[in-house]
């Protein structure tokens, strides 16, 4: 979260997923009355793409929309593999069509989890459609929200490469040592309320810069507890 005016932003959530599908109005109540200004409202996968579009249009200037594919598709909860150029290719038709009410291209990064990626084929993949959306942000002149789990010095190297000067990188998990290299290269950092379970959040908080640090709930996951929803208080 950053400030606006006197409130807060959320720089990093979910709330195309159908966690919110019956409550959202009042998620969103609860967050104004918390002093939410804005939410960051990504994306995973192409299929979402117009409900987040939709949601911005409907709450105009308090949910701003990201697109971006996810290096982890998600087809079903038990369903769940890394992503491909194929899965990028359905995408990129929509992230044009919308790309001048874009806030952000966003979730895209590296998810190196051996559950997900465990051949260098798959992490290969992964790259190249990293790669091709950071080109794409370049080329519209839009920020990244980046996704980097277990992958946090290889995800910081390409982006350095891959010259992206605007980047948020969210709920960080690499060391410390390689976060201050995102940092030198003028990158901001979102820490999620789980922040209050990880200790590896917490020394990452304390070498960070204040200047670097955001505010995110990764709604409706990485809340203070387990699975906790931050604004609609449920499991």
């Amino acid at each position: 979260m950053g400030a606006v005016g006197m409130g807060l932003v959320d720089c990093h959530c979910h709330l195309s997923a159908s966690d919110f599908d019956s409550d959202l109005d009042d998620v969103l109540e609860k967050a104004k009355k918390a002093n939410v200004m804005a939410l960051v409202a990504v994306a995973e996968h192409s299929g979402e793409f117009e409900k987040i579009m939709q949601l911005s249009e409907r709450y105009s200037g308090f949910i701003l929309p990201c697109l971006g594919v996810h290096p982890v598709q998600e087809l079903s909860p038990e369903d769940q593999r890394s992503v491909t150029l194929k899965d990028l290719d359905l995408a990129l038709p929509i992230i044009e069509k919308y790309k001048d009410q874009l806030l952000a291209i966003g979730e895209i990064g590296l998810d190196f989890s051996p559950r997900f990626a465990n051949t260098d084929k798959q992490k290969e993949e992964q790259r190249q459609v990293l790669i091709t959306q950071v080109q794409l942000a370049k080329r519209l002149n839009l920020p990244l929200n980046v996704h980097s789990r277990s992958a946090g010095r290889p995800t910081i190297s390409l982006l350095q490469e891959q010259g992206a000067d605007k980047v948020l990188l969210h709920a960080f998990d690499g060391r410390p040592s390689v976060a201050m290299e995102g940092v030198r290269a003028g990158y901001f950092f979102s820490i999620p309320p789980s922040i209050i379970r990880s200790g590896q959040k917490q020394k990452l908080v304390k070498q960070l810069p204040l200047t670097s640090i955001c505010l995110e709930t990764d709604s409706p996951v990485l809340g203070p507890e387990k699975q906790f929803c931050f604004f609609s208080g449920t499991e």
